[in-house]
């Protein structure tokens, strides 16, 4: 069994002798146990060791995994073009939001490809960065000022956390337009955990991992491990997301629910008053999401860019990460009254953006040239192990909201 981490393994187990309830382990033996998604939250957003409250930078060669705003930088070019083109519908300077900004690469790429191409309309924007890593906005900072040091009329971007930026919101006038652009966010928020056993839905719970006989391991810290057990459903939304989806679960298959992500559309609808939402992020219909070669689900986590599926190796030490649902996410943005206004795949959008733009042509000569690169790039955001299929952009508005394009969701 896994040593984790032991600082956060502590904590870990504190909560599941004050917060556990009876469960049953996959051996039959009776634990206190919690709801998987509270283990994820405090792995990942623990105030002291979370995963992504601590440490250095989690994203890129020195972090554990890459997104696709790391690819040359043509993702942040594509959503700047289609960002720009939605603030046509705005009749004054819109509030530019990009929610989980990450180590900051995006940010600088967007704010880039503005300077050059709209620096009188980049002056006049409100830029927030939103991100819950210290580290992380401290990057950001660092690489936006890269680009505003040589743009004429902008001296600064907003840096803040996720609580802050849900109050500066909800502070905001109401006739000021949110535009809001989240990359690969959904996919990190806690999941709970669902599996269908002997006809009835049980939810995937965290237990101690008894060492040496010690039973509640309320000994030697260095005896804390962690494992699966079956509890009751936590909350009734669990079997009504799954009803709701009309693609029932196998006996014996596992399945991942976002019931953060719900909540978190919710609160964003109540503070936006008018704007739009663009979600990019990898997952699939709940026809594929719970497929029949999708016994196990969707969890991954990453260290080291290494990929595996085991939650309880070294807490607050890797990421953890489940696709997502869209056809789930779809249904809890019309709840919160957001309107879906597009839905395409990643590919798609980038097509429809003018990625193929891009390309130019070159000698080849130089290998890391300038245009060689970018031509590497588009290649790679396009057809890298089909992850601009995999990866899907929905875009929400509400309150009046209309996008300037002719193509709407399907």
């Amino acid at each position: 069994m896994d040593r984790p981490s032991q600082e956060l393994a502590v904590r870990i187990a504190e909560v599941i002798r004050k917060e556990g309830v009876p469960a049953m382990t996959m051996n039959g033996e009776v634990c206190r146990a919690i709801p998987f998604n509270r283990y994820m939250a405090l792995c990942l957003y623990d105030e002291q060791s979370g995963y992504y409250r601590s440490g250095g930078v989690r994203i890129g060669r020195e972090g554990d995994f890459y997104t696709s705003s790391a690819i040359g930088g043509v993702m942040g070019q594509m959503l700047a073009k289609y960002l720009r083109g939605a603030s046509i519908s705005c009749s004054e300077p819109p509030v530019m939001m990009e929610w989980a900004a990450g180590a900051g690469t995006m940010t600088r790429d967007m704010l880039a490809a503005w300077s050059d191409n709209a620096p009188e309309w980049m002056s006049r924007i409100e830029y927030w960065a939103v991100d819950d890593h210290p580290q992380h906005l401290e990057s950001v900072r660092e690489l936006a000022y890269t680009v505003l040091a040589r743009s004429p009329g902008k001296r600064s971007i907003r840096c803040v956390n996720s609580a802050e930026a849900m109050e500066a919101l909800a502070a905001l006038p109401q006739e000021k337009t949110v535009l809001i652009a989240a990359n690969e966010l959904i996919d990190a928020m806690p999941v709970h955990r669902v599996t269908r056993l002997d006809g009835q839905l049980k939810e995937l719970g965290v237990c101690i991992q008894p060492d040496d006989g010690d039973d509640d391991c309320s000994g030697i810290p260095g005896s804390l491990s962690f494992r699966y057990a079956y509890l009751p459903l936590s909350t009734p939304k669990l079997a009504w997301s799954i009803e709701a989806d009309g693609v029932p679960l196998a006996e014996g298959q596992e399945t991942e629910i976002n019931l953060a992500a719900e909540q978190w559309l919710a609160e964003l609808g109540a503070a936006v008053q008018s704007g739009m939402l663009l979600l990019a992020d990898y997952g699939h219909d709940a026809q594929e999401y719970r497929a029949a070669h999708r016994m196990k689900g969707t969890l991954m986590c990453y260290r080291r860019h290494m990929a595996h599926d085991n939650p309880f190796l070294d807490p607050g030490e890797q990421d953890i990460t489940a696709h997502v649902n869209f056809t789930a996410l779809k249904r809890a943005a019309q709840q919160a009254g957001w309107s879906v206004a597009y839905e395409a795949t990643q590919l798609q959008f980038l097509l429809e953006q003018g990625i193929l733009e891009l390309l130019e042509e070159h000698d080849g000569a130089d290998p890391f040239s300038v245009k060689a690169k970018r031509n590497r790039a588009v290649r790679q955001v396009l057809l890298s192990d089909s992850m601009s299929e995999t990866f899907k952009i929905m875009v929400l508005t509400r309150g009046g909201f209309t996008l300037p394009y002719e193509r709407a969701a399907t």
